[in-house]
Protein backbone atom coordinates (compact mmCIF):
# COMPACT_ATOMS: atom_id res chain seq x y z
CA UNK A 1 0.00 0.00 0.00
CA UNK A 2 1.50 3.50 -0.86
CA UNK A 3 -0.97 5.45 0.43
CA UNK A 4 -1.46 5.92 3.89
CA UNK A 5 -4.45 8.40 3.69
CA UNK A 6 -7.30 8.06 1.56
CA UNK A 7 -10.22 10.60 1.71
CA UNK A 8 -13.13 10.06 -1.24
CA UNK A 9 -15.83 12.65 -1.21
CA UNK A 10 -15.70 13.49 2.27
CA UNK A 11 -18.61 15.94 3.13
CA UNK A 12 -19.60 17.37 6.65
CA UNK A 13 -22.34 20.41 7.30
CA UNK A 14 -22.38 22.76 10.62
CA UNK A 15 -26.14 24.02 10.18
CA UNK A 16 -26.04 25.08 6.61
CA UNK A 17 -22.77 25.39 5.67
CA UNK A 18 -19.99 22.73 4.36
CA UNK A 19 -17.37 22.44 5.90
CA UNK A 20 -16.23 19.62 4.27
CA UNK A 21 -18.05 19.48 0.53
CA UNK A 22 -17.44 16.36 -0.87
CA UNK A 23 -13.13 16.39 -0.69
CA UNK A 24 -10.85 13.89 -1.89
CA UNK A 25 -7.34 13.79 -0.87
CA UNK A 26 -5.05 11.16 -0.89
CA UNK A 27 -1.46 10.77 1.16
CA UNK A 28 1.80 9.00 -0.18
CA UNK A 29 3.38 7.19 3.02
CA UNK A 30 6.78 8.50 4.55
CA UNK A 31 6.05 11.95 2.97
CA UNK A 32 4.95 15.46 4.33
CA UNK A 33 1.88 16.62 2.67
CA UNK A 34 0.70 20.30 3.39
CA UNK A 35 -3.12 21.55 3.47
CA UNK A 36 -3.19 24.81 2.70
CA UNK A 37 -5.77 27.01 2.62
CA UNK A 38 -7.75 30.34 4.40
CA UNK A 39 -9.08 30.28 7.78
CA UNK A 40 -12.55 28.21 7.52
CA UNK A 41 -11.32 26.12 4.43
CA UNK A 42 -12.13 22.84 6.28
CA UNK A 43 -8.50 22.34 7.35
CA UNK A 44 -9.25 21.38 10.80
CA UNK A 45 -12.45 19.62 10.19
CA UNK A 46 -10.43 17.36 7.96
CA UNK A 47 -7.89 17.00 10.86
CA UNK A 48 -10.89 15.86 13.10
CA UNK A 49 -11.93 13.41 10.76
CA UNK A 50 -9.07 11.28 10.02
CA UNK A 51 -7.98 11.25 13.86
CA UNK A 52 -11.91 10.39 14.67
CA UNK A 53 -12.92 12.71 16.42
CA UNK A 54 -15.50 13.68 14.24
CA UNK A 55 -17.73 11.60 11.95
CA UNK A 56 -18.19 12.41 8.11
CA UNK A 57 -21.65 13.21 7.06
CA UNK A 58 -21.04 11.50 3.68
CA UNK A 59 -17.76 9.81 1.84
CA UNK A 60 -15.08 7.22 3.28
CA UNK A 61 -11.38 8.31 4.67
CA UNK A 62 -9.01 5.80 5.58
CA UNK A 63 -5.76 6.13 7.24
CA UNK A 64 -2.87 3.44 7.69
CA UNK A 65 -5.25 1.14 6.17
CA UNK A 66 -8.26 1.28 8.19
CA UNK A 67 -11.70 3.14 7.69
CA UNK A 68 -11.66 6.18 10.11
CA UNK A 69 -15.35 4.90 11.17
CA UNK A 70 -15.71 1.53 11.68
CA UNK A 71 -12.46 0.78 12.29
CA UNK A 72 -11.67 4.13 14.85
CA UNK A 73 -10.11 2.13 17.95
CA UNK A 74 -7.48 0.90 15.01
CA UNK A 75 -7.06 3.48 13.48
CA UNK A 76 -6.18 5.84 17.12
CA UNK A 77 -3.77 3.14 17.86
CA UNK A 78 -1.68 4.44 14.74
CA UNK A 79 -1.90 7.95 14.61
CA UNK A 80 -0.34 10.95 16.69
CA UNK A 81 -1.88 14.76 16.56
CA UNK A 82 -0.65 18.03 17.25
CA UNK A 83 -3.40 20.53 17.75
CA UNK A 84 -3.22 24.39 17.90
CA UNK A 85 -2.70 24.55 21.40
CA UNK A 86 -0.29 22.75 23.63
CA UNK A 87 -1.60 20.15 25.64
CA UNK A 88 1.24 20.06 27.99
CA UNK A 89 0.96 20.72 32.12
CA UNK A 90 2.67 23.74 32.98
CA UNK A 91 4.03 23.07 36.13
CA UNK A 92 5.73 19.44 34.86
CA UNK A 93 9.08 19.26 33.69
CA UNK A 94 9.68 18.38 29.78
CA UNK A 95 10.28 14.50 31.28
CA UNK A 96 7.86 14.61 33.49
CA UNK A 97 4.96 15.64 30.81
CA UNK A 98 6.41 12.70 28.68
CA UNK A 99 6.17 10.36 30.99
CA UNK A 100 2.71 11.46 31.67
CA UNK A 101 1.63 10.57 28.49
CA UNK A 102 3.35 7.32 27.98
CA UNK A 103 1.32 6.10 31.31
CA UNK A 104 -1.96 8.14 29.72
CA UNK A 105 -0.90 5.46 26.53
CA UNK A 106 -0.49 2.13 29.20
CA UNK A 107 3.16 1.87 28.74
CA UNK A 108 4.50 0.77 31.68
CA UNK A 109 6.72 3.20 34.01
CA UNK A 110 9.78 1.89 32.88
CA UNK A 111 9.22 1.75 28.90
CA UNK A 112 7.87 5.50 29.80
CA UNK A 113 10.98 6.87 31.24
CA UNK A 114 13.21 5.29 28.44
CA UNK A 115 10.47 6.68 25.40
CA UNK A 116 10.69 10.47 27.49
CA UNK A 117 14.77 9.50 27.49
CA UNK A 118 14.79 9.06 23.75
CA UNK A 119 12.13 11.73 22.85
CA UNK A 120 14.02 14.17 24.61
CA UNK A 121 17.28 13.58 23.30
CA UNK A 122 15.85 13.42 19.50
CA UNK A 123 14.25 16.90 20.15
CA UNK A 124 17.09 18.40 21.29
CA UNK A 125 15.54 18.54 24.79
CA UNK A 126 17.85 16.66 27.20
CA UNK A 127 19.03 19.04 29.15
CA UNK A 128 16.13 20.77 29.85
CA UNK A 129 14.06 17.68 30.70
CA UNK A 130 13.59 18.79 34.44
CA UNK A 131 13.09 22.42 33.87
CA UNK A 132 9.16 23.20 33.79
CA UNK A 133 7.43 23.61 30.93
CA UNK A 134 6.32 27.04 32.06
CA UNK A 135 10.03 28.28 31.65
CA UNK A 136 10.21 26.87 28.08
CA UNK A 137 10.36 29.12 25.12
CA UNK A 138 7.53 28.91 22.08
CA UNK A 139 9.62 26.51 20.27
CA UNK A 140 10.92 24.54 22.76
CA UNK A 141 6.88 23.81 23.70
CA UNK A 142 6.03 22.76 20.63
CA UNK A 143 8.72 20.60 20.31
CA UNK A 144 7.79 18.76 23.43
CA UNK A 145 4.01 18.83 22.29
CA UNK A 146 5.51 17.22 19.37
CA UNK A 147 7.53 14.51 21.09
CA UNK A 148 4.52 13.72 23.14
CA UNK A 149 1.96 12.77 20.28
CA UNK A 150 4.84 10.43 19.22
CA UNK A 151 5.19 8.58 22.46
CA UNK A 152 3.51 5.78 20.92
CA UNK A 153 5.25 5.92 17.64
CA UNK A 154 2.32 6.54 15.47
CA UNK A 155 2.63 5.82 11.81
CA UNK A 156 1.10 8.77 10.42
CA UNK A 157 0.74 12.44 12.65
CA UNK A 158 -1.75 14.91 12.30
CA UNK A 159 0.11 18.59 12.42
CA UNK A 160 -2.56 21.75 12.77
CA UNK A 161 -0.97 24.37 12.45
CA UNK A 162 1.86 23.46 14.36
CA UNK A 163 3.72 26.88 13.95
CA UNK A 164 1.10 29.58 14.90
CA UNK A 165 2.18 31.95 17.13
CA UNK A 166 5.87 31.09 16.58
CA UNK A 167 8.70 33.27 15.90
CA UNK A 168 11.06 32.70 13.19
CA UNK A 169 13.74 30.89 15.68
CA UNK A 170 10.22 28.98 16.88
CA UNK A 171 9.59 28.22 13.47
CA UNK A 172 12.53 26.75 12.80
CA UNK A 173 13.08 24.44 15.16
CA UNK A 174 9.59 22.62 14.60
CA UNK A 175 10.64 22.79 10.88
CA UNK A 176 13.89 20.63 11.71
CA UNK A 177 11.61 18.02 13.95
CA UNK A 178 9.11 17.53 11.34
CA UNK A 179 12.02 17.16 8.60
CA UNK A 180 13.10 14.57 11.19
CA UNK A 181 10.46 12.64 11.46
CA UNK A 182 9.68 12.37 7.89
CA UNK A 183 13.19 10.92 7.65
CA UNK A 184 12.39 7.94 10.24
CA UNK A 185 9.33 6.82 8.29
CA UNK A 186 6.38 8.59 9.61
CA UNK A 187 3.20 10.22 7.59
CA UNK A 188 3.10 13.75 8.22
CA UNK A 189 -0.65 15.53 7.07
CA UNK A 190 0.03 19.44 8.09
CA UNK A 191 -2.48 22.07 8.10
CA UNK A 192 -0.94 26.09 7.79
CA UNK A 193 -1.87 29.14 6.71
CA UNK A 194 2.54 29.51 6.25
CA UNK A 195 2.88 29.35 2.57
CA UNK A 196 6.51 29.51 3.70
CA UNK A 197 5.92 26.55 5.40
CA UNK A 198 4.17 24.74 3.10
CA UNK A 199 6.88 25.60 0.52
CA UNK A 200 9.51 24.30 2.58
CA UNK A 201 8.03 21.37 4.55
CA UNK A 202 5.66 19.32 1.98
CA UNK A 203 6.61 17.14 -1.02
CA UNK A 204 3.43 17.50 -2.08
CA UNK A 205 0.67 20.46 -1.43
CA UNK A 206 -3.21 20.50 -1.97
CA UNK A 207 -5.00 23.80 -1.64
CA UNK A 208 -8.44 23.78 0.18
CA UNK A 209 -11.09 26.38 -0.22
CA UNK A 210 -14.85 26.18 0.66
CA UNK A 211 -14.92 22.31 1.82
CA UNK A 212 -12.84 21.23 -1.26
CA UNK A 213 -9.33 20.62 -2.33
CA UNK A 214 -9.43 22.87 -5.87
CA UNK A 215 -5.34 21.92 -6.61
CA UNK A 216 -3.39 19.60 -5.81
CA UNK A 217 0.60 18.93 -6.60
CA UNK A 218 4.22 20.15 -5.59
CA UNK A 219 5.19 23.37 -5.00
CA UNK A 220 6.88 23.91 -8.42
CA UNK A 221 3.78 22.63 -10.31
CA UNK A 222 1.35 24.84 -8.44
CA UNK A 223 3.46 27.98 -8.45
CA UNK A 224 3.42 26.95 -12.25
CA UNK A 225 -0.34 27.61 -12.36
CA UNK A 226 0.07 31.40 -11.95
CA UNK A 227 1.75 31.36 -15.10
CA UNK A 228 5.43 30.62 -14.74
CA UNK A 229 8.13 32.84 -14.01
CA UNK A 230 8.05 36.55 -13.58
CA UNK A 231 10.03 39.40 -13.27
CA UNK A 232 10.23 42.59 -11.35
CA UNK A 233 11.30 46.24 -12.01
CA UNK A 234 11.48 48.19 -9.24
CA UNK A 235 11.66 51.89 -10.73
CA UNK A 236 14.33 54.75 -8.49
CA UNK A 237 11.46 57.01 -9.87
CA UNK A 238 7.57 55.85 -8.69
CA UNK A 239 6.55 58.90 -10.72
CA UNK A 240 7.46 56.62 -13.71
CA UNK A 241 5.79 53.91 -12.96
CA UNK A 242 2.73 54.70 -15.97
CA UNK A 243 5.44 55.40 -18.48
CA UNK A 244 7.22 52.41 -17.85
CA UNK A 245 4.76 50.20 -18.28
CA UNK A 246 3.71 51.76 -21.43
CA UNK A 247 7.50 51.14 -22.46
CA UNK A 248 7.51 47.44 -21.76
CA UNK A 249 7.51 44.93 -24.34
CA UNK A 250 5.05 43.06 -22.92
CA UNK A 251 1.20 42.51 -22.37
CA UNK A 252 -0.08 45.44 -20.40
CA UNK A 253 -3.12 43.62 -18.97
CA UNK A 254 -0.52 41.23 -17.49
CA UNK A 255 1.30 43.72 -15.76
CA UNK A 256 1.11 44.47 -11.76
CA UNK A 257 1.49 47.66 -10.55
CA UNK A 258 2.35 48.56 -6.79
CA UNK A 259 2.83 52.13 -6.48
CA UNK A 260 3.91 52.06 -2.45
CA UNK A 261 6.90 49.87 -3.51
CA UNK A 262 7.25 51.49 -6.94
CA UNK A 263 7.06 47.99 -8.50
CA UNK A 264 6.36 46.35 -12.01
CA UNK A 265 5.73 42.71 -11.90
CA UNK A 266 4.58 40.76 -15.27
CA UNK A 267 5.08 37.24 -17.05
CA UNK A 268 8.52 36.12 -18.30
CA UNK A 269 7.35 33.59 -20.44
CA UNK A 270 11.37 33.72 -21.97
CA UNK A 271 13.49 34.32 -19.17
CA UNK A 272 16.91 35.82 -21.07
CA UNK A 273 14.34 37.25 -24.29
CA UNK A 274 12.20 38.96 -21.74
CA UNK A 275 14.74 40.39 -19.11
CA UNK A 276 16.90 41.55 -22.11
CA UNK A 277 13.61 43.62 -23.78
CA UNK A 278 12.86 45.12 -20.40
CA UNK A 279 16.15 46.55 -19.62
CA UNK A 280 16.48 47.76 -23.08
CA UNK A 281 13.40 49.41 -23.23
CA UNK A 282 13.93 51.23 -19.63
CA UNK A 283 17.13 52.46 -20.35
CA UNK A 284 16.22 53.58 -24.24
CA UNK A 285 13.37 55.57 -22.59
CA UNK A 286 15.80 56.90 -19.87
CA UNK A 287 13.96 55.42 -16.92
CA UNK A 288 15.89 54.09 -14.17
CA UNK A 289 15.17 50.80 -12.40
CA UNK A 290 16.78 50.45 -8.87
CA UNK A 291 16.57 46.93 -9.31
CA UNK A 292 15.26 43.86 -12.06
CA UNK A 293 15.45 40.31 -11.09
CA UNK A 294 13.49 37.07 -12.45
CA UNK A 295 12.06 35.16 -9.93
CA UNK A 296 9.47 31.83 -9.96
CA UNK A 297 5.71 33.06 -8.31
CA UNK A 298 5.26 32.51 -5.00
CA UNK A 299 3.12 30.17 -2.75
CA UNK A 300 1.57 33.69 -1.86
CA UNK A 301 0.36 34.29 -5.09
CA UNK A 302 -1.26 30.87 -6.14
CA UNK A 303 -2.96 31.06 -2.77
CA UNK A 304 -4.43 34.64 -3.83
CA UNK A 305 -4.59 33.07 -7.81
CA UNK A 306 -6.94 29.59 -5.90
CA UNK A 307 -9.29 30.58 -3.28
CA UNK A 308 -12.10 32.83 -3.93
CA UNK A 309 -11.55 35.02 -0.52
CA UNK A 310 -15.50 34.39 -0.12
CA UNK A 311 -16.32 33.89 4.19
CA UNK A 312 -15.21 30.99 5.09
CA UNK A 313 -17.18 28.45 7.43
CA UNK A 314 -16.59 28.77 10.90
CA UNK A 315 -18.07 25.87 12.29
CA UNK A 316 -19.44 25.48 16.19
CA UNK A 317 -17.42 23.41 18.60
CA UNK A 318 -17.78 20.28 17.28
CA UNK A 319 -16.93 18.40 20.59
CA UNK A 320 -20.49 16.55 20.50
CA UNK A 321 -20.45 15.58 17.73
CA UNK A 322 -16.70 13.36 18.40
CA UNK A 323 -17.04 9.68 18.07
Amino acid sequence: MTDAIVVEGVRKRYGDKDALDGLDLRVGRGTVHAVLGPNGAGKTTLVRVLSTLLRPGAGRAEVAGHDVVTRAREVRRRIGLLGQHAALDEELGGRQNLEMFGRLYHLGARHARVRADELLERFGLADTGRKAVKRYSGGMRRRLDLAASLITEPEVIFLDEPTTGLDPRGRAEVWKAVRSLVGGGTTVLLTTQYLEEADQLAHRISVVDRGRVVADGTADELKALTGGDRIDVVLRDGGQLGAAVALLPLAQAEISVDVDRRLLSAPAADRVKTLAGVVRALEDAGVEAEDVALRRPTLDEVFLHLTTGDDPVDPVDPVKEAV
